[in-house]
């Protein structure tokens, strides 16, 4: 096939039968099988209703759903198809037969289908809730294997720097990083070097170094950002030094830190929608504080605030002044820049707290530069002008 006739191939399947006359036919079996797919989705089924334009309309029968999920598995790669199981729940207003065990287990679980489930959390049957877990716990266990190695080794990295000291004890030198810390002062004639800055590690008595409290916003559009969150909670406290706090919250607080053994206990924890108070989240979080020089808190939230501003923005203050490193993010997902209130993310910046999106590959990295006290600030603005972020 020429490059001009897999472009027409292309935009026939884009524009559907209202480009026929000038893209051409669709002869191959397959990709007959794609535009019926795309047609049932956006176009009703009939590629010639609406003047040939994608509208939608897939109709509520969940067999005919279950097959039109199986097709496009088959004819589209992972990356569209969560977009096309997306588009269905939302332009079609599929989510009542999300509560079907036989569709669920049709579906090819993502973030922002989990983000659906939670949704619905309070309304699942019995019948369904075991399947919507199986479908949450693949997905975590996915997010796991992307993010969990890192995440350990850039906070592990980051506490042994914090505890490295120019006067350790004789069991506490690391020789390896000694040696090369004084390679300039190597005698040749006596063959070693003479160390002139020992570098090791000061040990310390309580196996807890850092604590680690997150707060998140469950309100309904932050749902993929509580997904990743909470797997990155359960990841955080897996590791023995560092004591970590999960809490969630909307118009009420939710402490569910008894839950981080197991990240899909903490998301069906959770109940997405509703209001928000970010003021009475930051009091509760206040009350967990114990050591602040020692405690990292991170606040993810669009910061669209239904409490009262002025308090909430006077006790972010109060906690960054009493020695406790703050982070506020918008957003911690893979979907961009989130909608947020510039308002507030600005008054925060105001107060010396950055308040930006991150996504989950890059938030280990974040983690390290705030548990090391780094420039959180510098290292935004360098992860935004590297088109990264």
């Amino acid at each position: 096939m020429s490059v001009d006739e897999e472009r027409g191939r292309r935009w026939r399947l884009v524009l559907g039968a209202a480009a026929e006359g000038e893209a051409g036919g669709l002869g191959d079996a397959d990709d007959l099988a794609m535009d019926q797919a795309l047609g049932s989705l956006y176009n009703g089924g009939d590629a010639e209703e609406a003047g040939g334009k994608r509208t939608g309309g897939l109709g509520g029968s969940a067999p005919r759903v279950a097959r039109w999920l199986g097709d496009i598995r088959r004819y589209f790669p992972a990356s569209v198809v969560e977009v096309l199981q997306r588009d269905a729940v939302d332009r079609l207003e599929l989510t009542q037969l999300l509560l079907e065990p036989e569709l669920l287990e049709a579906v090819q679980p993502d973030v922002h289908l989990v983000g659906t489930l939670l949704g619905l959390n309070s309304v699942l049957p019995e019948t369904t809730r075991a399947t919507a877990r199986v479908v949450v716990r693949q997905v975590v266990r996915e997010i796991e294997e992307r993010i969990a190695a890192h995440t350990r080794a850039a906070v592990t990295g980051a506490l042994n720097r914090a505890a490295r000291t120019t006067r350790p004890k004789p069991r506490d030198i690391d020789w390896d990083k000694t040696i090369r810390k004084n390679l300039a002062h190597y005698l040749p004639e006596q063959r070693t070097v003479v160390p002139e800055r020992l570098i090791g590690y000061r040990r310390t008595a309580q196996a807890v170094r850092r604590d680690v409290v997150l707060a998140i916003d469950q309100s309904g559009s932050m749902a993929a950002s509580v997904v990743y969150a909470s797997v990155f909670g359960a990841v955080l406290a897996s590791m023995r030094a560092l004591r970590t706090s999960l809490v969630v919250f909307d118009t009420e607080v939710a402490d569910l830190t008894d839950r981080l053994a197991d990240p899909v206990d903490v998301l069906f924890g959770t109940q997405l929608g509703g209001g928000t108070d970010i003021n009475q989240a930051l009091a509760y979080c206040q009350s967990l504080i114990t050591r602040p020089v020692g405690t990292l808190f991170v606040l993810i939230s669009d910061l669209y605030e239904g409490g009262i501003r002025a308090e909430m923005l006077r006790r972010v203050n109060a906690m960054r002044e009493s020695g406790v490193q703050v982070l506020v993010l918008l957003a911690l997902s893979d979907d961009g820049a989130p909608a947020y209130d510039h308002d507030n993310a600005a008054a925060l910046a105001a107060l010396g707290v950055p308040a930006f999106a991150c996504t989950p590959d890059a938030f280990p990295d974040l983690l390290a530069v705030a548990i090391d006290r780094g420039d959180v600030h510098a290292w935004a603005a360098a992860r935004e002008q590297g088109g990264r972020r």
